[in-house]
């Protein structure tokens, strides 16, 4: 048998990222906690949290805590439906998810903000591209992620949201100055793009595509969608934006298409644990809802 409030020391650890902070949410000392997760490592052979600033879990500390937050959401939807236990207070649970930062700045932080607003839970939205945001379910540190993956990690199921369409722009201009003797493999060799990190290749992929053949494109790193449309606005480079985010700057003339009539579209997929509960359910719903309001049909 799993020695649960040992696991609930773990999982607060994790959530907070220190041992102190973690005692503080759970009412209790920092040694208490890490005697709990100095026994469970006993019990389980290994090493569950990785000590450093903040602390994180490892492989298997990071399943034990989606094992916790499995059991917490099956106890919190139990205690809605057992008129026994019916008055006792409902805490509320941790629902992890993975979100692509795109989604999150356009269609899918309203519908998260709904279904929290109406129910106990606490979401713990981790931001990641949407190519990678897949590995989070996979590793068990969420339970479930808008991704670009169809296939289903193990013990998740895998649903269509619909395609995400993004479009190449740039200011007037910056593209007067970069791309006057047009869009190809020479001037984007050239002209400073943006990426929201190191991991994003929107702009690789467009540019192959427009090209036929891979470019080196020379770019600035701007981690945040709003500020990815600010700097384009302000000529600091070129970048593909969601349609939906810059229908304004479109419509006004302060952002104009590189290469009008090229969009990208990327197909997303919301995948979630297998063994549901009430509330992610009930997340999940929204987000499938707002993804059929606001996304393409792929």
């Amino acid at each position: 048998m799993l020695d649960y409030p040992a696991l609930a020391a773990l999982a607060a650890v994790v959530r907070e990222g220190s041992f102190e902070r973690a005692a503080r949410t759970l009412h209790v000392t920092p040694s208490a906690i890490s005697q709990r997760i100095r026994l469970l490592e006993e019990r389980v052979g290994c090493a569950l949290v990785v000590r450093d600033t903040p602390c994180r879990a490892t492989e298997t500390g990071r399943r034990l805590c989606q094992h916790v937050d499995h059991v917490q959401l099956l106890e919190h939807e139990l205690q809605g439906t057992l008129p026994a236990l019916a008055s006792l207070a409902r805490a509320r649970v941790s629902l992890p998810i993975a979100v692509n930062a795109d989604s999150l700045a356009t269609w899918a932080a309203p519908a998260i903000a709904r279904f929290a607003a109406r129910q106990p839970v606490l979401i713990d939205i981790a931001v990641d591209d949407q190519d990678y945001t897949e590995e989070w379910l996979r590793t068990g540190a969420v339970l479930a992620a808008v991704t670009a993956t169809a296939r289903p990690a193990v013990g998740c199921n895998s649903r269509p949201l619909g395609a995400m369409r993004y479009v190449a722009a740039a200011s007037p201009a910056f593209f007067e100055s970069h791309f006057a003797q047009g869009v190809g493999a020479k001037t984007l060799a050239t002209a400073p793009s943006l990426v929201f990190n190191a991991k994003d290749e929107l702009q690789m992929r467009w540019a192959k595509r427009i090209c036929h053949r891979h470019v080196e494109l020379p770019r600035h790193t701007i981690p945040s969608p709003q500020a990815f449309v600010t700097a384009a606005v302000e000529g600091m480079g070129w970048g593909l934006h969601p349609q939906s985010l810059i229908s304004h700057e479109l419509k006004t003339g302060s952002l104009v298409e590189l290469v009008p009539n090229t969009p990208y579209d990327v197909s997303l997929h919301w995948q979630h644990a297998r063994a549901a509960s009430g509330p992610l359910e009930g997340l999940s719903k929204e987000i499938l809802a707002a993804a059929k309001a606001s996304l393409l049909r792929s």
